[in-house]
């Protein structure tokens, strides 16, 4: 019997992270995650299956994240009917991310139908819907951290915490070839030690082989506590100007960080006490989660709750649904600070409180996570006089600060630490990362001995 790993996606890219296992008849999946990128390439790529759906046997979810889980109903459409394996605290998030990106998808259609009624061009249908999203919670079966659980013939699955986001997992599998076990290793994607709310990444033994992200191959984060000192420094200029800070965050995990820090600023009286709004119904949702599975936080965070308390509601922290509510921030004139989706500012309601306030100089714009190129979170950091929102031209007038230290992923030197950590390796495999930064890491890493992989998109590997 042979072990043949297909890297169907993220391989070479940091999105669409999904890998097929072939051991002799029975399909294992690593994830399946949607590839994020311009409109055609989206519709194209993740249509695009390059094997057969309704002969897998078993899914593995890692975590959350739409570029992990978001074309999970894309396969379930076209035949998947095997149980999806994750934690509990995932189980309900991913419920969360897939119906939200099924309203996604379905408020683009809708635009751009209305263009290519004009133009006599074919309409287009998204991939799935937010009712055949909601469908795929249906198949997930919970995994508590530490349990081994045979997920199909010859093949048994334990999740370990990978300290990246709410319920996060590094997957270990146990493959039966003959009556020899072979230790496989799924590391995407991998956190960082120290950091607020959660654990530390756990480091699993005795693996033969290791798929490992390489996001940050070649880069180094500045220690958390230099975001903290940043966010208070940001905070205490807009107010001294009677300005607003507004801060596009991604829904998951950054947002309820950035939360926790301010109340944790405020408790030290570090800034002053001034409205708060979470500007997202996602977001809002994902919170209140985080307040049912306080198991899967640190020691720290579980003993806040334990003690009654609950590190997401602050007195003068206000969480928006209501569109109204919403657009009535803009009214309002006194400092605050918005926390709105999405985090590139690609759509969502940050993209409103910019309209109003992206020419007004007392105010802040305060950007915490990744801008990718060709999104206006990018133009901003780059600091364009102008830049375009809802196809108007506003002057970019208010102070833009940028803070590099949130990041939820490993850098360089967590990542080698962590592959140093895991040895004896008979190979790793680098995936979820940009070429140049696997590069690096590949580099840096064989220096130390390790047989490293960089594999191609839809490249097929046999384990010996």
């Amino acid at each position: 019997m042979f072990i043949k790993i297909k890297f169907l996606g993220g391989a070479r890219t940091v999105t669409g992270s999904s890998h097929l296992l072939t051991i002799g008849s029975t399909e294992v999946l690593l994830d399946a995650g949607l590839f994020q990128g311009h409109r055609d390439a989206f519709y194209a790529i993740n249509t695009t299956l390059n094997y057969n759906p309704r002969t897998i046997d078993a899914l593995v979810l890692s975590h959350a994240h739409v570029d992990h889980c978001g074309n999970i109903p894309t396969l379930i459409k076209n035949g998947l009917r095997c149980k999806i394996y994750t934690t509990s605290a995932t189980k309900d998030l991913a419920n969360l991310m897939l119906v939200d990106s099924g309203k996604i998808q379905e408020e683009d259609v809708r635009y751009v139908n209305k263009i290519n009624r004009r133009l006599g061009l074919p309409l287009r249908k998204p991939l799935y819907t937010a009712k055949e999203a909601s469908k795929a919670v249906k198949i997930f079966r919970s995994i508590s951290y530490h349990q081994k659980f045979c997920i199909a013939k010859d093949v048994y699955a334990t999740i370990v915490d990978a300290g990246h986001i709410l319920g996060s997992g590094i997957v270990i599998l146990d493959i039966n070839v003959d009556g020899r076990i072979v230790r496989l290793g799924y590391a995407v994607d991998l956190g960082r030690k120290n950091m607020p709310l959660l654990n530390d990444p756990v480091i699993p033994k005795n693996l033969d082989y290791l798929i490992m992200e390489s996001t940050y191959g070649s880069r180094l984060h500045r220690p958390i506590e230099e975001a903290q000192s940043k966010l208070r420094q940001a905070i205490n200029q807009a107010a001294r100007r009677g300005g607003k800070v507004l801060i596009p965050s991604f829904t998951l995990e950054r947002t309820q960080e950035i939360i926790y820090f301010l109340g944790e600023l405020l408790k030290d009286k570090l800034i002053p006490e001034m409205p708060i709004y979470v500007d997202s119904p996602l977001a809002t949702d994902i919170t209140e989660l985080f307040g049912y599975h306080p198991d899967f936080m640190n020691s720290k965070t579980r003993q806040i709750f334990s003690q009654g308390g609950n590190p997401f509601e602050l007195l003068n922290l206000r969480y928006i649904r209501d569109q109204k509510e919403s657009k009535a921030l803009n009214m309002d004139r006194r400092p605050m600070i918005i926390i709105a989706g999405s985090g590139m500012c690609e759509s969502g309601r940050i993209l409103h409180h910019l309209q109003n306030n992206i020419e007004d100089s007392r105010n802040t714009i305060l950007v915490v996570g990744y801008m990718a190129a060709d999104t206006l979170g990018r133009r901003i950091v780059e600091k364009e006089p102008f830049v375009k929102i809802f196809g108007v031209e506003y002057e970019l007038n208010a102070e833009v600060v940028v803070i590099n230290s949130f990041s939820g992923h490993a850098d360089q030197l967590e990542l080698v630490d962590f592959v140093s950590s895991c040895l004896p390796l008979k190979r790793l495999f680098l995936v979820h990362g940009e070429l140049e930064q696997s590069q690096a890491l590949a580099e840096l890493l064989s220096q130390k001995g390790v047989d490293v992989a960089i594999p191609d998109k839809n490249e097929e590997v046999l384990l010996n």
